[in-house]
């Protein structure tokens, strides 16, 4: 009976330290991922060179493109998460949450995005990551006429396009802040308390 006692007392302090091990690796994993937040050009130069490195994979060992297929639909989801407001003025909500302007007249609302610009980053960045990695077995490897999977991938991207191009014509928003009014600050008040000289 000491004996089971034993090995399960082992088990359990074996398995405790290894659930520790892990709590404070995803610790440091998340500590430095957060650390990356306020550097966006930074993590878009990196996962730049994971593409860039990913496509000269597939490139010269001529296969995986159903891999590839498969990046580019998930890719193309995140991309409409990316350009879609959170509330779709087409649903009908209740009143409570806040819609897009659709007159002149109406109170601004800032543009919330489905998918924040971070998270389309981090699940993107993640994507290829996989992706690189399912290169490296062969079991992915479908062999497939890939001029045909490329052609059907861009059908479905100018489609898409389309039609959420006309949804943003049909709502009057932009998803990005490209050519919107910027408003400064109180410049007036700090230059004049800063001219103040008595």
């Amino acid at each position: 009976m000491e004996g089971g006692n034993l090995s399960n007392g082992e088990s359990s302090s074996s398995s405790s330290s290894v659930n520790k091990w892990v709590h404070n690796v995803w610790r440091l994993y998340q500590y430095y991922l957060d650390k990356t937040t306020p550097h966006a050009n930074y993590r878009w130069i990196a996962t730049f060179a994971l593409v860039v490195i990913y496509c000269v994979r597939v490139f010269y060992i001529e296969g995986f493109y159903v891999v590839s297929y498969g990046l580019g639909i998930y890719l193309l989801n995140l991309l409409i998460g990316f350009l879609s407001p959170l509330v779709d003025p087409e649903s009908n909500v209740s009143s409570d949450q806040p819609l897009l302007p659709t007159k002149g007249s109406d109170e601004f609302k800032p543009f919330i995005r489905r998918l924040p610009e971070f998270k389309f980053w981090y699940s993107m960045t993640k994507a290829f990551c996989i992706a690189f990695v399912m290169t490296f077995f062969s079991m992915f490897d479908v062999p497939v006429f890939w001029p045909i999977l490329l052609f059907y991938w861009i059908m479905l991207f100018v489609l898409t396009m389309r039609r959420q191009i006309a949804h943003m014509i049909k709502y009057k928003y932009i998803p990005f802040s490209i050519g919107k009014q910027k408003y400064g600050g109180k410049k007036g008040a700090a230059s004049s308390s800063g001219s103040r000289g008595d």
